[in-house]
């Protein structure tokens, strides 16, 4: 099995933000068991932003289910 590797902006997100749950993707991770998902959206693309990290947040209607969205490396994100 190969390793994922992990830029330094998402290194920086994780520790700042210090998600209880995520899972590892190719282009970036997947944050699980958020109560106020809204809330935590919001203070995810806040931190992305003030940090200056080359990040974005993604979401969509199937990951409300579980609270969850993801946080992906811009270059490696899909159009």
């Amino acid at each position: 099995m190969t390793e994922n590797k992990i830029s330094a902006d998402l290194q920086k997100f994780i520790q700042r933000f210090e998600p209880n749950k995520f899972k590892m993707l190719k282009r970036g991770i997947e944050i699980r068991g958020m109560a106020d998902i809204h809330r935590n959206i919001f203070r995810a693309k806040e931190l992305i932003e003030r940090l200056k990290l080359n990040l974005i947040v993604n979401h969509n209607a199937e990951m409300l289910g579980y609270g969850g969205f993801e946080v992906n490396d811009v270059v490696a994100a899909p159009l």
